[in-house]
């Protein structure tokens, strides 16, 4: 478990640095390092902890504590005189310590996306608190009546009647028009703050100041476009043929609502076997900490800490925190016994152990992940392991018949779920980029444009709706959703790097991971214990032999 990291050890370790060889500029710096340290820490968990409260009671109170605190933080990473003594540092060449050179890159991203003047800059923060507790305490409503995330995803599941159908997906869309118009306030206001910086919006800044290469990415998702385009039109009217037989209509008659989830994200489960049957009736939290036991990645203080069941006010969607980078990780959570809350649960517990196992002796801003994407792989490598047959045999005692009718269909759901997921990540990452480029243009007609182009969805007829608003990413997570995609590219570069460096899970067509603590070993070694030590393409290398490489994607689920 970690260790507290007393403030006297870091002194006492600062004093040994400036002891052993430090030049002047190391020393300047690793002064300015501390000063930022000792007011960042208690703000950042502050904030955190208001977040906490916030996302668990719904309540005004906690989201304007949360907005206030996180103004303090953005406050501090705004002052103009810690920027530009950070980016003299950085000009000098001076600094040689290799821990010390990763800091203060760290610290210039940091700083130079807050270099917002002070009144704009508490406009953005409480503008985006306002949004996400409209977001977080609302509830559609059918026919009068309010309904639950749980419940519309249920309907979107199981009903096949469309008109009860269209009637869940409409009820999951009206937050859009209550948050639009501060959604498109609010991206021309980091625009604003961006353009001041001299970047042509903030989606360009944002990408560039998390260590990102805008035209790199661009090729990225240009070329899995390219390679996703025939595989998942196959797919998809195959999937298409057996969503209509069900519904009793015609292929060219499906739209939007005769998907399994407001946003076509997942995959509908339409084979012959319901993943969905297996886990009812099971304590997916128990399965959840037997497994990454299992694997020498301890869980359960995780999830004492946790809020897990669905209740009035709270957030309705799912996430990890850590409050304070010393040890206090919690995971939000409104669990049901189904696929997708088993999957949900071994993902954010992925986070989770990512942040657990970072090295506590790391200095304070290199207590994170390498980078946003770098965790989404983590919990995205754990996630999928909610459809593997062998997995689900061993975790839910299946018997080998039962593992065999699983087998027919996992294999395809797996596939479905990766190009799916694909194919949805393109809609995201090109709408955002188009959204911040161009704010006033007809963005209901360009969201159901990409929604056709990339998700073949055809659009609902005379609709002029934000239905893109209804998407809570576009506020709490802004130009952020490359990272899911991301992800999933170095999930699957995990997945053959285990396999080579484990002679066990070699001959495994499938590896569940079970009980197999060499594969926590590998990720504590490799991947968390550094946490934000290197950039993420050096860390990807070290921990797998090469940087990032879209192949092993693409062989694991479309060739």
């Amino acid at each position: 478990m970690r260790k507290t990291l007393f403030l006297f050890g870091l002194l006492a370790l600062v004093s040994l640095m400036i002891g052993c060889g430090m030049n002047a500029d190391e020393q300047s710096l690793q002064i300015q390092i501390d000063q930022y340290t000792e007011q960042m820490k208690p703000l950042e968990k502050t904030a955190n902890l208001a977040y906490w409260s916030a996302a668990i009671t719904g309540q005004e109170s906690n989201y304007n504590a949360y907005a206030a605190a996180d103004l303090k933080m953005k406050q501090l990473q705004s002052d103009p005189a810690v920027y530009q003594k950070l980016k003299t540092f950085k000009e000098s060449g001076q600094i040689r310590n290799s821990i010390m050179k990763r800091e203060l890159d760290v610290l210039l991203n940091e700083f130079q996306i807050n270099q917002i003047e002070p009144e704009l800059l508490e406009k953005i923060v409480t503008l985006s608190a306002n949004i996400e507790q409209n977001f977080s305490t609302f509830r559609g409503e059918i026919k009068g009546r309010t309904v639950t995330s749980n419940e519309i995803d249920q309907i979107l599941k199981t009903e096949t009647r469309s008109g009860k159908r269209k009637a869940a997906w409409l009820a999951s869309k009206q937050v859009g028009p209550m948050v639009a118009d501060d959604i498109i306030k609010l991206v021309k206001l980091r625009n604003q703050a961006a353009r001041a910086l001299g970047y042509e919006n903030y989606h360009t800044l944002k990408l560039e100041t998390s260590e990102l290469n805008v035209k790199a990415l661009d090729a990225i998702f240009e070329e899995l476009e390219s390679l996703t385009a025939k595989p998942y039109a196959e797919l998809k009217s195959e999937l298409d043929g057996i969503l209509a037989e069900s519904y009793q209509m015609k292929v060219k008659d499906l739209r939007p609502w005769h998907y399994h989830d407001p946003f076509f994200q997942e995959t509908p489960l339409v084979y012959n076997v319901d993943l969905d049957a297996y886990y009812t009736g099971k304590d997916v939290q128990k399965l959840a900490v037997d497994f990454f036991e299992g694997i020498d990645l301890e869980v359960q203080s995780i999830l004492d800490r946790s809020d897990l069941f669905e209740k009035e006010g709270k957030n309705p969607h799912a996430f990890c925190t850590d409050i304070d980078r010393e040890g206090d990780i919690r995971i939000l959570c409104n669990i049901k016994d189904n696929e997708r809350w088993m999957e949900t649960m071994l993902h954010e517990l992925g986070h989770a152990i990512y942040d657990e196992y970072i090295n506590p002796d790391l200095p304070f801003t290199l207590r994170s992940p390498a980078h946003s994407f770098t965790t989404e792989a983590i919990a995205m490598f754990f996630g999928r392991l909610s459809r593997n047959p062998i997995w689900m045999q061993t975790m839910l005692n299946l018997s080998g018949k039962e593992r065999e009718e699983l087998e027919t269909v996992t294999t395809k759901y797996m596939q479905l779920k990766q190009i799916i997921f694909a194919r949805w990540s393109m809609v995201m990452y090109n709408f955002e980029k188009a959204l911040y480029a161009n704010p006033d243009s007809d963005l209901n007609t360009l969201w159901w444009d990409m929604v056709e182009r990339y998700q073949l969805v055809t659009r609902p007829a005379n609709r002029n709706e934000p239905d893109w608003a209804a998407k809570i990413h576009f506020t709490i997570a802004p130009c952020y959703y490359q990272n899911y995609l991301m992800g999933e590219l170095f999930a699957s570069q995990l997945h053959f790097a285990l396999a080579s460096d484990i002679p066990t899970l070699a001959n495994e067509n499938s590896p569940s991971y079970i009980n197999q603590a060499a594969v926590g070993t590998f990720l504590k070694q490799n991947v968390f214990l550094e946490g934000n030590r290197y950039p993420w393409n050096e860390m990807i290398e070290r921990a797998t032999g090469e940087t990032l490489a879209p192949k092993y994607f693409v062989t694991q689920f479309i060739q």
